[in-house]
């Protein structure tokens, strides 16, 4: 059977099938982008070493025992026992007309099973691959796991991937690539805050804009894991799977199982350029946000529960008055809600404290030229509940009694647990609610809440993660289709649930519970590793951090806010005139860059010293862009030296310019001086010109900023 090649946006993706009568496909390429006739694939074919088997050992697109792969198997399964080894046959291969897609299909008829593998190569050269298993045998087959992996090259020296807690999510941790297999899984029924939202390999030293990488992503919302397998014999698998519980998934004959879609980025340009492909992807799709991202003030750190109208309209008239686009109401809103521990199943408003309903502050809003925003959190409930006590039988267990007849509940998490929205009658409670609360009131956005970890999630006696999740999924295609103007973000205890099987039904995420500027330096950056900033919600938050106890000056916590979809978190009623100033002018830069900042191509500078950070964007076209220069901490030099400036159109020239949101403040001066300096850098008060080669490869030298203090640049293209 002929190969087939794969081309797009420098990208080729080549599969093979050998000579065998097994003709197992494999990956025999994917990297670079390969030019003329591929030559007789033959040439490929390894050597057998000593003591092995006496055929070269093949990695298909389903590595398995029966082909004699050692490493971890692509599927595991069994019929009681038996059928546990599959031998897979190629008996179709189908492209697609675009020259982009394949679709092959490998069959077991002993073991009554058939594996459909998919792979499209999208036009910014990400690669999507996904499998689906069918059962043709005559009884129930038991599903361990269905893996997707892609092979690695033996230039990939090191491993880098993201983990985090609450409040600190992704950040990054590297090592080099050992023999073994390094897992990460996540058990959370829920992405999770220390999940790894891209697992990457690359050539020694890879860096932001440096380096061959490359890289997975898994879109599923629910139990995973994330895998790199290194065999003796120096063959590397990137893989992921979901993670099943014992007996979740039972195929009955002619039943099948898809994967969750596995994303691969390759890039020659080290991590930026992975990113771009699926910065790229996700700004093709049709549903991809459109208008410009309204600037939004969400009343959490402001008001938390005390939702009193009088203080609430005060907000109104002071979010209005800088220029705040959309305006949220987060939690406390619902029946009986006047802390944690109950209300949640009881998505009514509740009449004690919104005697009148919620229109009074809705009208407060929308008069004002604001959207308005709702906080929920339909797939929990707590135990101090009217739905609780209406139905009991709706909360996911581990088992198939409720309590009452000696089952029991999954220990508390924040004083709640899970609604079995596997239930049919439990799902069509919630769409019911929500349907008719934004029926019934003018609400454009909701942001939508996931507050606990669930270790046992479970629908009659079984584990449930997965119909769990596919019941989540349909909740919100149901809610789309029947308001499909109002906007969803996906917030769970802040970054837990950020993934694209998640971003393909929300329209950006809550990034962090954590609104130091310091903290969110991180998280933002590699959050944008691969979302796009107008999906990552970012906020100013107030002086001193709730989540921390760090103090930032505003200028600070402006700037970091700007890079993302900017908002507030904060009771800005009580910022000086100076903070408000200087927001005000944030909020101005803001509007004025959001095109820019949001289609534009994200830019990480390798500096020398990892406690200064220069990031940024830069236009699709290449005649503007805005950097944020960063000191994140004490640095080693009593300078920083030149920093060069990368991205830019190297035969273009362009006008820099500092531009500090602090001066907007006034005369009253800042709570820290942003630089420690005697004299500035020769170009900074007057701007400097120069080639967009010359910055990339010369630089520039810049100022001593003070630690956790930032500065913007703006360039603009001037021939």
């Amino acid at each position: 059977m002929d190969p087939i090649h794969l081309r797009a946006a420098g990208v080729s993706v080549v599969v093979g099938f050998g000579t065998g009568p097994e003709q197992l496909p494999r990956i025999e390429h994917w990297g670079g982008a390969l030019d003329g006739d591929l030559p007789d694939l033959d040439i490929l074919r390894a050597p057998v070493p000593h003591s092995s088997y006496d055929e070269p050992v093949v990695a298909g697109l389903v590595p398995l025992g029966s082909a004699g792969w050692l490493g971890r198997p692509g599927l595991r399964g069994s019929r009681d026992g038996r059928a546990f080894s599959p031998a897979l046959r190629t008996a179709s291969v189908e492209a697609a007309g675009d020259g982009r897609g394949i679709r092959i299909r490998q069959c077991d008829p002993d073991a009554g099973l058939e594996v459909t593998t998919e792979l499209t190569l999208h036009p910014s050269g990400l690669l999507e691959v996904a499998g689906e298993l069918t059962n043709t045998g005559a009884d129930d087959y038991r599903l361990e796991e269905l893996g997707v992996c892609l092979p690695l090259p033996a230039a990939a020296a090191e491993v880098l991937d993201l983990t985090g807690r609450w409040c600190r999510e992704r950040h990054p941790q590297r090592s080099a690539i050992r023999q073994g297999t390094w897992v990460r899984s996540g058990r959370h029924a829920r992405t999770g805050h220390d999940a790894s939202l891209l697992f990457a390999a690359g050539t020694s030293g890879f860096a932001s804009r440096t380096g061959h990488v490359w890289a997975v992503h898994f879109a599923w919302s629910g139990d995973q894991e994330l895998y790199l397998d290194a065999l003796a014999d120096g063959r590397r698998v990137l893989g992921a799977a979901e993670l099943l519980g014992p007996g979740e998934i039972v195929l009955a004959p002619g039943e099948s199982h898809r994967t969750p879609p596995l994303y691969a980025s390759y890039s020659a340009q080290g991590l930026d350029g992975v990113g771009a492909r699926f910065h790229e992807w996700f700004r093709a799709r049709p549903q991809h946000p459109a208008a410009p991202r309204p600037v939004v003030l969400n009343t959490w750190e402001a008001v938390y529960f005390d939702q009193g109208l009088e203080a609430l309209l005060e907000l109104v008239d002071s979010a209005a008055d800088l220029g705040v686009e959309r305006f949220v109401l987060d939690d406390g809103w619902f029946l009986g809600r006047r802390d944690d521990n109950a209300g949640l199943g009881d998505w009514i408003v509740d009449p004690d404290v919104w005697p009148d309903g919620l229109t009074p502050l809705i009208d407060a809003v929308t008069a004002q030229g604001m959207e308005f925003g709702l906080w929920v959190e339909p797939e929990m409930i707590n135990l101090d509940s009217e739905l609780a006590r209406a139905h009991p039988e709706w909360i996911a267990r581990p088992t198939a009694e409720a309590p009452a007849r000696g089952g029991r509940l999954p220990q508390e998490f924040r004083r709640q647990q899970v609604l079995d929205l596997a239930q049919p009658d439990a799902w069509q409670h919630i769409y019911d609610r929500l349907d008719a609360l934004l029926t019934e009131n003018d609400i454009a956005f909701l942001k939508w809440d996931h507050n606990r970890d669930s270790g046992e999630l479970g629908h009659d006696g079984r584990p449930s993660v997965h119909a769990q999740t596919l019941a989540l999924y349909r909740l919100l295609d149901a809610l789309r289709a029947a308001h499909p103007d109002v906007e969803i973000e996906s917030c769970a205890s802040g970054g837990g649930r950020v993934d694209l099987g998640i971003l393909q039904r929300t329209d950006r995420v809550w990034t962090s519970d954590c609104n130091d500027a310091l903290e969110r330096q991180t998280i933002q950056r590699w959050t944008q590793a691969v979302l796009p900033p107008e999906l990552v919600g970012a906020h100013v938050g107030p002086t001193r951090s709730h989540t921390t106890g760090r103090v930032h000056d505003i200028a600070f916590r402006a700037i970091t806010a700007l890079f993302g979809h900017f908002g507030i978190e904060w009771d800005i009623r009580e910022a000086s005139a100076h903070d408000r100033a200087v927001l005000a002018e944030a909020i101005a830069l803001y509007k004025r860059h959001r095109h820019l900042l949001h289609t534009g191509v994200r830019v990480n500078a390798d500096t020398a010293d990892p406690k200064l950070a220069l990031h940024g964007v830069v236009g699709a076209d290449g005649a503007e862009a805005l950097f944020a220069l960063v000191c994140l901490g004490s640095l080693a030099t009593e300078v920083p030296g030149r920093v060069t400036i990368p991205g830019l159109d190297a035969g273009r020239t362009y006008r820099v310019e500092a531009i500090d949101p602090g001066d907007a403040g006034g005369g009253e001066p800042a709570a820290h001086p942003p630089f420690v300096q005697v004299a500035p850098p020769a170009w900074l008060p007057g701007g400097a010109t120069a080639s967009g080669g010359f910055l990339a490869e010369v630089g520039l030298p810049m100022p001593n900023l003070a630690p956790e203090r930032a500065l913007l640049l703006r360039l603009t293209a001037i021939d």
